[in-house]
């Protein structure tokens, strides 16, 4: 289905370390949002690095093609920074492709950071996304602050998935917050639909689905499961997920013998994870730091109760009577489950408490379609913009610390010398334009293939020679 344009087609470039194969929100937003810009006419291709023996340029769905650029990985799925080493492979991609805008997604991905240096040493438009909260008291949050700011101090426009996570933002890279947009995250409510007869009666399920890392509160959940065993015995655990904490976990469960009560199910493909969801009465998220939860709004869309931290940008993302919120503390994360826990027994006499009236709220509140269509009035927006001379631009970078701001400045400058050496070693004129996805011919094929999948056995003809079989 095609939507009408809001401005001319444009070519877009969506840039991050975090894509599929691995799992994510981050991953989750790039393709949707990517599919629904294509459904609206835009053309759009990803880069990311590559992902074991997944390298060059492969097309998935929907004809959005994606590059995979070699890379050394160094931790949790970010590649090794090099500043300048990708601006050859970068430009020759800019301009095969034709690209208009980049648009770079997480603080923490070094494709991100390093695409929008060099789309900007080409004079191209770019737009940022940031994903995640950062504090501003530990070391790694301080040095990757002042890489921000060094980054947005040049970027177009900003894109953050919560107002929480614009004002983190607006304080981490000193920008003007009219050059801030907030727009959520979504998800694919069809995806995500009730299913009464997959729980058991006989049990108050509490599913959890994250990550197994510091940062999504593991400690908590360890802390806290034991007790609700022991309180309520109805109430058993799902887990799933996989991380460096898992230990911890399983070390809990064998202290305390609850094997039976607690399952543990591992790594969960995107796939499989309403088949999860809708064995629960209530889900549980720990987080300590979070911009956007997807979770808890795939959670609710499948009918259940959420209990949740308050920390970051979640109280933004559901009604109040569809979440429990707790402080991140031990006590309070078993009072709140407490309270859901009442609140399920309670739930045939609350007709807004209803599985099927949670899905179809969500389903209101949430589309991949409005955030394409708000992600391109950003791009309309700037479009058009005039391109600053080369001083404004070192202007920007001397602003950001007395001794920070003259190291960027040279990076910016030698950035800029590599683009023109590279732009009289390879000539815009020498750089093959890449042939654009028939969209047209992959809509026929994908509408011939479902007729045929859709037709009766008795109306293919077997041939002669497989009558015997």
């Amino acid at each position: 289905m095609t939507h009408p344009l809001q401005t001319r087609p444009l070519n877009i470039c969506m840039v991050s370390d975090f894509f599929y194969p691995a799992m994510g929100g981050v991953e989750s937003h790039l393709y949707n949002n990517s599919q629904c810009l294509i459904q609206r006419g835009h053309k759009v291709i990803i880069i990311t690095h590559s992902h074991g023996s997944r390298r060059g340029v492969r097309y998935i769905a929907g004809g959005l093609k994606v590059y995979h650029v070699p890379a050394v990985i160094v931790y949790s799925n970010a590649s090794l920074p090099t500043f300048f080493c990708t601006f050859p492979i970068f430009r020759q991609i800019f301009i095969r492709e034709q690209i208009d805008i980049v648009h770079g997604h997480q603080a923490f991905s070094t494709f991100c950071h390093e695409a929008l240096l060099h789309a900007r040493s080409m004079g191209l438009k770019t737009v940022f996304t940031d994903h995640s909260l950062l504090g501003f008291a530990d070391a790694s949050g301080i040095l990757l602050n002042k890489l921000l700011k060094f980054t947005l101090s040049d970027v177009h426009h900003a894109i953050c998935v919560s107002h929480t996570s614009k004002e983190n933002t607006v304080l981490r890279a000193a920008l003007d917050p009219h050059q801030v947009s907030v727009i959520p995250n979504a998800i694919i409510a069809d995806q995500f639909r009730p299913d009464p007869g997959a729980r058991d009666a006989a049990w108050i399920t509490v599913v959890v689905l994250s990550r197994l890392v510091y940062r999504k509160g593991i400690d908590l959940l360890v802390a806290a499961v034991p007790h609700i065993c022991e309180l309520c015995p109805r109430v058993r655990f799902i887990i799933g997920g996989d991380g460096p904490m898992r230990i911890n976990i399983e070390q809990m469960r064998e202290r305390h013998m609850l094997q039976d009560r607690v399952e543990l199910l591992g790594s969960v493909q995107a796939a499989d994870v309403r088949s999860v969801l809708v064995r629960g009465d209530i889900f549980l998220n720990t987080s300590l730091t979070e911009a956007f939860c997807i979770a808890i709004v795939e959670a609710a869309s499948c009918g259940l109760l959420v209990v949740s931290t308050r920390v970051g940008g979640i109280p933004e993302v559901l009604p109040r009577y569809m979440v429990t919120f707790a402080v991140p503390e031990e006590d309070h994360v078993v009072e709140a489950l407490l309270e859901a826990v009442g609140r399920v027994d309670d739930r045939a006499s609350h007709p807004e408490l209803a599985p099927s009236h949670f899905h179809s709220q969500v389903k209101k509140m949430y589309s991949w379609q409005n955030v394409a269509e708000r992600t391109e009035q950003v791009y309309s927006k700037i479009a058009h913009l005039e391109e600053p001379p080369l001083i404004e631009r070192f202007r920007r970078y001397y602003g950001c610390g007395l001794v920070a701001g003259k190291l960027f400045c040279l990076v910016a400058a030698v950035d800029f010398l590599i683009g023109v050496a590279l732009a009289w070693l390879w000539p815009k004129e020498r750089i093959e334009r890449a042939r654009n996805f028939d969209r047209a011919k992959y809509a026929a094929i994908v509408a011939h293939n479902r007729i045929l999948a859709n037709a009766p056995a008795s109306s293919f003809q077997q041939p002669d020679h497989a009558a015997g079989f």
